[in-house]
């Protein structure tokens, strides 16, 4: 007797394996969009567009401008005591018009007295560098001399440099070694810390490969250290120099004789505003020369 075949269900409706209708309708409005924003423009439409170095230069302009204009308010809110933009514009015409007379010791031009102040900062400065920099390199190299100058380091990096200045002329019984002397601390700490950074940053798989092919140390320092080492060592040069010339004003306050701070103290006990003002155009216009030539010099030796 043959079985009877089971009872076949109804019929299942099956659903297609494709996309739904309404999802293949919004994927094909999505890339209509992206097609849209993807075609260029008209060229009749394009919006034109300044480059980059106008726009910095008119943000520039309107930054002189707008404190120009401030300048020339609180100058007149306060009574003249603080010259307007005109009264220091013309002196300083008088003033440049002949920077580098000289009347005496103590009655020399603007120029006589900033070049006297870059001529301390170049001594200290580079006095700074030629101890600085070695003594970064070997306090980063060798452990036992890191830590023997953190705790230095650490105690005297903080001091004013100002604080020096009657060391200094304790030691040098003059004002003029005395102010180098000031400029030789201050610039001595950023090059060393620096530097000395930058030899920690070398990965230890260099020196490992250093010593197993049995290196110099001096091969070692010239084929791994310094090329690696000199952006971090360029940096710590740029912060000195910023130091050293904002210290040198205030040092040649103390100590006088030829120099752009003290010529303007001298203004200052001459009650002539006006040229304080000039100075301190001049002394920003000078330091801004300076770090621009260290970016420049940055950018040259720079190790990728």
């Amino acid at each position: 007797m043959s079985a009877v075949p089971a009872a076949v269900p109804a019929a299942i409706p099956i659903r297609a394996s494709g996309p739904h209708p309404a999802a293949a309708v919004l994927a094909a409005r999505a890339d209509a969009a992206v097609a849209r924003a993807a075609k260029p423009a008209p060229t009749g439409y394009r919006r034109a567009r300044a480059p980059e170095w106008v726009l910095g230069a008119l943000a520039a302009l309107a930054g002189l401008a707008l404190f120009v204009g401030l300048w020339a308010l609180v100058s007149k809110q306060g009574g003249g005591r603080i010259p307007d933009p005109v009264t220091v514009w013309d002196a300083a015409v008088k003033i440049f018009s002949d920077p580098f007379y000289s009347k005496g010791p103590n009655d020399q031009g603007i120029g006589w007295n900033v070049l006297s102040s870059l001529k301390r900062v170049g001594i200290g400065f580079g006095l700074a560098a030629a101890v600085g920099i070695p003594l970064g390199f070997m306090i980063g190299r060798f452990r036992f001399l890191s830590d023997m100058a953190a705790p230095v380091i650490a105690l005297f990096k903080p001091v004013s440099p100002l604080a020096w200045l009657p060391i200094g002329l304790l030691l040098f019984k003059a004002a003029n070694p005395a102010a180098i002397y000031v400029i030789f601390i201050c610039s001595l700490w950023p090059m060393i810390i620096n530097t000395a950074l930058g030899v920690r940053q070398i990965p230890q798989d260099y020196l490992n490969v250093a010593r197993v092919l049995n290196l110099s140390e001096w091969k070692v320092f010239t084929r791994i250290l310094f090329p690696a080492v000199l952006p971090y060592m360029i940096t710590g040069v740029r912060l000195s120099i910023g130091v050293a010339w904002l210290v040198i004003v205030a040092a040649e306050m103390l100590t006088g004789g030829v120099g752009i701070g003290f010529w303007v103290w001298d203004e200052w006990n001459n009650l002539k505003v006006e040229h304080i003002i000039i100075a301190i155009f001049t002394i920003g216009i000078v330091g801004l020369l300076l770090e621009q030539a260290l970016v420049l010099l940055a950018r040259r030796f720079s190790y990728s």
